[in-house]
């Protein structure tokens, strides 16, 4: 679950009673004074109550209209004998709680912390009663606490049930989301935490929002420069709340819970829009979801900011600017291959030239570009698409992925008559785009005629820039990655500490390690006469393509990245 306390920082600026550039000064002084990330948003709102810059009532009437609560005044306010025994003293200082009114089946109890719903989920468990809540101060609460409950007050029975917490479903203070459009202002907290999920998750810059319920817990993960990381999970108890509310965001179906489903959610956070991309798969303990995070920010990446250094990037605008042909990029899913398509066309897009793409799906949304869906369901295939977008004479054509014969032959044909065409593979290197066109079942000699070049291209985690710390590797770790001796003296060999901009991880962001693969005429002519692999890989190193591991290599040298990332991503490529 996301900090409460980064929530209420949030708010108190939102609502101008501290300026963001006071809370800045005070999460800078938490994090000089050596304040671990997860504990920053609490000291800085300690700090800005102890420098008065604002007080714990104004917090909490904030928090009030937020969520749409009442506060109490607790000086005012007398509980019965009866209320107090039933929680006891013990059970009211360990979840900060003062008991104001029991009736049939609820009690009202005074709160400070509303955002705390696992604990005051655990608390309605224990006392097995519904809960309902007012708002107080911290301080407040403690004082009345210490008030109303005498020091030789012995802990009640219920508060015993701490360590042995029965299961049960009482205490609903979130509810299930209506199936319609309509949102009942008891759903408002769902709301609030699934919107500060999403919130967290782009300040974090991940790509993916993982939801997957499991037996006894929903857990909630971030995939944040291809590695997964795990947050606060919710209760398990909220997993049908949290799922029907993002379904009705993405606007799929909630009766159907048998069979998976595709949708999208566009929302607007810090001024920039951005799209999710929604799986929901049924599983054993309730559906999975995954957003996918698309920021359309990315498609402004310019060439060098893929990773691509002065001689790769000359080459690669080389073949991306040629007048016809086929351009292949090649890697596994997740190796950044639509990435790197999206900022070719963003390089070549110009108004005297017409792009039209065929994807499945559009994942951005490009000016000056026509983009096609694929829709199977209708017909509208690859191959469909690709007739139709010929008659509209375009220039340049991407196509998502050549998947089979009759899709890449119609590619083959376009590239001979006078079109650039891009698309994508699944190959393990750059030379097996060859056989792998030629297995799907083009002949040697369109592959040799048509191909321009191929790029393979990993993802590797780049040092974080602003912890980032000089460092000399062992003599194994630089043996493991052939680095000679002399080669260590002349790099730059670095390594992220942790800091709060990379969330005490090392590393803040990707780049690419890329193995380019240029078509020239002895490579045509070896394709022509059906050479193998092992003797088109022999050639290109011959005429100087360095393999991916050897790129990687050069940026570990350079303090782009680290020897763990090159080797991670080029573990399965034989050299």
């Amino acid at each position: 679950m996301i900090s409460a306390d980064d929530y209420v920082l949030q708010l108190v600026q939102t609502r101008g009673l501290v300026s963001p550039e006071t809370v800045n000064a005070a999460c800078e002084t938490a994090q000089t004074a050596g304040v671990t990330a997860d504990n920053i948003p609490t000291a800085a709102l300690d700090a800005l109550v102890a420098q008065k810059k604002i007080e714990w009532q104004q917090i909490t009437d904030a928090l009030a209209a937020e969520f749409d609560m009442e506060t109490v005044d607790l000086s005012l306010v007398r509980p019965a004998r009866e209320t107090l025994d039933f929680v006891g003293r013990e059970l009211a200082e360990r979840h900060v709680i003062l008991p104001l009114q029991l009736h049939t089946g609820e009690l009202e109890v005074a709160v400070a912390d509303p955002l705390n719903t696992e604990d005051l989920d655990e608390l309605a468990r224990i006392l097995k009663t519904t809960l309902t809540y007012r708002l107080a101060t911290p301080d407040a609460i403690r004082d009345a606490i210490a008030k109303h409950y005498s020091e030789d007050d012995a802990p009640s029975g219920k508060s015993a049930l701490y360590d042995s917490i029965a299961a049960g479903n009482s205490g609903n203070l979130l509810i299930d989301l209506p199936t319609g459009g309509e949102v009942k202002a008891e759903d408002a907290p769902i709301i609030r935490y699934v919107n500060l999920l999403i919130t967290e998750a782009i300040k974090r810059r991940a790509s993916d929002i993982h939801l997957e319920p499991l037996e006894k817990r929903f857990r909630v993960r971030y995939r944040i420069d291809g590695v997964l990381h795990e947050i606060e999970n919710p209760p398990k108890r909220l997993q049908p709340s949290i799922i029907s509310r993002l379904k009705l965001m993405a606007e799929v179906s909630l009766a159907e819970k048998r069979v998976p489903q595709d949708g999208r959610i566009q929302v607007k956070a810090s001024g920039k829009e951005i799209d999710l991309r929604v799986s929901v798969l049924p599983t054993v303990y309730g559906e999975s979801i995954v957003m996918r995070i698309l920021d359309k920010e990315g498609l402004r990446l310019g060439l060098p900011e893929l990773g691509f250094f002065s001689d790769d990037q000359a080459s690669f605008q080389g073949i991306v600017s040629a007048a016809d042909g086929i351009f292949l990029v090649t890697g596994p899913t997740g190796s950044g291959k639509s990435t790197t398509l999206y900022a070719a066309l963003n390089y070549i897009n110009k108004t005297d030239r017409k792009i039209i793409t065929v994807e499945d799906p559009v994942e951005y949304q490009m000016n000056g570009i026509n983009q096609v869906q694929v829709r199977r369901e209708v017909g509208m295939t690859f191959a469909a698409a690709l007739r139709s977008m010929l008659r509209q004479a375009p220039n340049i054509i991407m196509i998502g992925e050549i998947r089979d014969l009759e899709t890449a032959e119609i590619a083959v044909n376009a590239s001979l008559t006078g079109h650039m065409v891009f698309s994508t593979l699944h190959t393990n290197d750059a030379p097996s785009a060859v056989t792998r066109l030629v297995d799907i079942g083009v002949k040697p000699f369109l592959v040799s005629a048509s191909l321009r070049g191929a790029l393979a291209q990993r993802l590797v985690r780049r040092i974080c820039p602003n912890c980032a710390q000089p460092y000399m590797p062992e003599e194994k770790e630089l043996h493991s990655i052939g680095i000679t001796g002399d080669e260590a003296a002349n790099a730059s060999f670095l390594k992220g500490i942790g800091c709060a901009k990379c969330n005490s991880i090392g590393y803040k962001g990707r780049r690419g390690i890329f193995e380019m693969f240029i078509v020239g005429e002895e490579l045509q002519s070896m394709i022509y006469g059906g050479a193998t692999l092992v003797e088109l890989r022999r050639k290109c190193r011959e005429l100087g393509m360095r393999s991916m591991r050897e790129d990687g290599v050069r940026k570990v040298a350079a303090g782009v990245t680290t020897i763990e990332e090159v080797l991670t991503a080029t573990v399965s490529i034989i050299e």
